[in-house]
């Protein structure tokens, strides 16, 4: 039985993996659809023009077709930095490279976009809980942006069958302010 926090998240990793592979991929594809769905009739949607992204890996949901949907929009991707933290570019599909972690991102001579001009950040995770604690990857990326992003909305996705009841976190750990899976869009509660 783990003990440390570390090794319940690491534990609890392992698990959301084999969770969310077993939904198979038709049901990936329909769960995104819906998701989809939930976040372009979303209100705070409609009133937001800088958008963060992220490209799908490894059975996250699929967001591409907000992208396709709404081109007037201006979508950002993350590019993470080898000291650990993320940098942002605009969305442009030709100009994409794969990252050694296996998402792709931004290529660097995209122009640099700051952080404070996100107005709605969706952010990607393992699992979320109902609280809006977020389970990573382990590498801290998005825990270190939503520290210090106090401008805009974040808005955790994930499917539903990964939505948990309580998640442990840290100092550092940041909740999102909401979730959406093919349910819906929820607010967290405490």
């Amino acid at each position: 039985m783990p003990n440390t926090i570390d090794q319940i998240k690491h534990q609890l990793r392992e698990q959301s993996r084999q969770a969310r592979k077993s939904l198979g991929e038709d049901f990936q594809r329909r769960a995104s659809a819906a998701i989809c769905g939930h976040i372009q009739s979303w209100p705070l949607l409609q009133g937001c023009e800088t958008i963060l992204t992220y490209m799908p890996m490894r059975g996250e949901v699929d967001l591409r077709p907000l992208l396709e949907r709404h081109p007037h929009k201006r979508w950002l991707l993350p590019r993470v930095l080898p000291e650990g933290r993320m940098i942002f570019h605009p969305y442009d599909p030709e100009h994409l490279i794969r990252h050694p972690f296996g998402m792709f991102e931004p290529d660097p001579n995209l122009p640099i976009v700051p952080a404070d001009q996100i107005q709605l950040a969706l952010v990607p995770g393992l699992a979320f809980d109902r609280q809006g604690w977020r389970l990573g990857y382990g590498g801290g990326f998005f825990d270190r942006f939503l520290a210090v992003y106090n401008n805009g909305v974040s808005l955790g996705v994930t499917y539903h069958a990964l939505l948990l009841d309580h998640l442990p976190h840290q100092a550092h750990d940041i909740p999102v302010q909401y979730i959406v899976t093919e349910e819906g869009v929820m607010e967290p509660y405490f």
